[in-house]
């Protein structure tokens, strides 16, 4: 009996202690209460901008934004990437495949009204803003003999890389001086390339849409000297009674070696979005490179200029020479800093 009574006081014990260990502690969750998760991390969003070949200004310029960006914007990741420059970026931000384009004006205008390298109307795309004036140059070597357009007749010529802004205004410019690239011995080369080549004497001379001064014309002269082929006015007419986007430009004496003003013309590098992204996106884009200027600036040069007209309070030059509709992101931000908005750019969705 007793060795009974002594089994059951163990059994008891033993269900005893492994009741404890189940029951609820002060360390423990209540009964009911369910374990707290933690949420997770925001996810960026994630945009690319698309911007130009190597060793043009497009490339180099748009590293530095999305640096910007980065840097300044808790919700959102923008990614550079290579491209073909204006005429690709419009094309892929028509099709979808990007959400940020640099183009220049003209060739936006061309797109939305089914010209030039655009055989019909392609409107899937909005601006942002102005970003810096673009200047077409170009430069020859001294040695070619090359001093005007007409003078490049049968040497080797860069017209810039396929499906660019550069080609379209080279075409452009030969048109009104009476030529086509059948006169000469064209290679469609990123600006990079051909300064290497220019450098190794294996192109008389070469055209591109940089910001002035640029750092690839100062490369060839490190090798070579240079000559910058002007447009002068008689030329520039023409071009303007064609193309009214253009402006006339004088590259100052002493930038490449030149004893004089050269004259060129410009239009203007422009900031180009996807319509479906939405508006608060695009209006903190917009709000932090307009505001952050100075700070790209710092990084590339081909800033500066908007940094300065943006501290002498000449905020209009932000949407000076747009033509096509604003994001309604790029809109509100206007609107609150009271720019005077065209009528023909305010938005439409």
């Amino acid at each position: 009996m007793r060795k009974k009574l002594a089994l059951f006081m163990v059994l008891l014990f033993v269900l005893g202690a492994m009741l404890a260990g189940c029951s609820p502690s002060g360390g423990t969750e209540q009964p009911g209460e369910e374990a707290e998760e933690k949420p997770a991390p925001a996810q960026k969003m994630q945009i690319n901008i698309i911007t130009g070949s190597t060793g043009g200004t497009y490339f180099a310029l748009g590293g530095a934004m999305a640096n910007t960006w980065n840097e300044f914007l808790d919700n959102i990741q923008v990614t550079s990437q290579p491209g073909g420059a204006s005429v690709e970026s419009i094309n892929r931000v028509h099709a979808g495949e990007v959400e940020l384009g640099m183009a220049m004006n003209n060739i936006a205008d061309d797109a939305w009204n089914g010209r030039g390298s655009f055989p019909t109307e392609q409107r899937n795309f909005r601006a942002i803003g102005v970003i810096y004036p673009e200047v077409y140059q170009g430069v020859a070597l001294k040695s070619s003999g090359i001093k005007t357009i007409e003078d490049l007749k049968g040497k080797r010529v860069a017209v810039g890389p396929v499906g660019s802004g550069t080609v379209v205004m080279t075409e452009t410019v030969f048109a009104e001086a009476g030529m086509t690239f059948d006169d000469v011995k064209a290679a469609y080369d990123g600006f990079g390339d051909a300064a290497s080549k220019m450098k190794d004497g294996h192109l008389d001379a070469a055209f591109n849409v940089l910001a002035v001064p640029a750092a690839a014309i100062q490369d060839i002269m490190t090798a070579r000297e240079i000559e910058v082929i002007e447009i002068g006015d008689e030329l520039f007419q023409k071009i303007k009674a064609k193309s009214p986007f253009f402006s006339q430009y004088v590259i100052p004496a002493g930038t490449y070696g030149n004893e004089e003003d050269k004259l060129t013309v410009n239009c203007v590098a422009a900031l180009y979005v996807a319509p479906d992204m939405p508006e608060d996106a695009v209006y903190e884009i917009t709000k932090v490179w307009f505001e952050q200027t100075a700070h790209t600036a710092a990084a590339h040069q081909a800033a500066q200029w908007l940094a300065d007209e943006i501290a002498a309070g000449n905020k209009q030059v932000m949407i000076d020479g747009i033509t096509t509709p604003l994001h309604k992101g790029a809109y509100k931000y206007f609107t609150e800093i009271g720019l005077d908005i065209p009528d023909m750019i305010k938005p439409i969705d």
